[in-house]
């Protein structure tokens, strides 16, 4: 099992910029495929950014393409979510979520684990 607990969420002007962290316990970590996910008040959860047990692959969607990267440290067992160009529409709370199947994990029914999020607000 993974229990995953993010941080690094706040409070940021338009135009700035966050690190959000994800920190898994267990030896396993390695073998999963991460992904975040967010979810603003009043709509579903959506895929952000995905990456594979290396760290080789990513993929994001169009949304935040070019402005978030993804990436990972697996001697931490750390994953991370750099968010840069922060517009108002950004603001949502931000989860981490594993997977053992990285083709999976652009789709929130994909997920296996998933932590309890942390919060990002994105003001004018």
């Amino acid at each position: 099992q993974v229990q995953l607990v993010e941080s690094g969420g706040g409070l940021v002007q338009a135009g700035g910029s966050l690190r959000l962290s994800c920190a898994a316990s267990g030896r396993t970590f390695r073998s999963y495929a991460m992904g975040w996910f967010r979810q603003a008040p009043g709509k579903e959860r959506e895929f952000v950014a995905a990456i594979n047990w290396s760290g080789s692959r990513t993929r994001y969607s169009d949304s935040v393409k070019g402005r978030f990267t993804i990436f990972r440290d697996n001697a931490k067992n750390t994953v991370y979510l750099h968010l840069n160009s922060l517009k108002p529409e950004d603001t949502a709370v931000y989860y981490c979520a594993a997977t053992l199947n990285y083709e999976a994990a652009k789709d929130k029914d994909g997920m296996h684990y998933w932590g309890k999020g942390t919060l990002v607000t994105v003001s004018l």
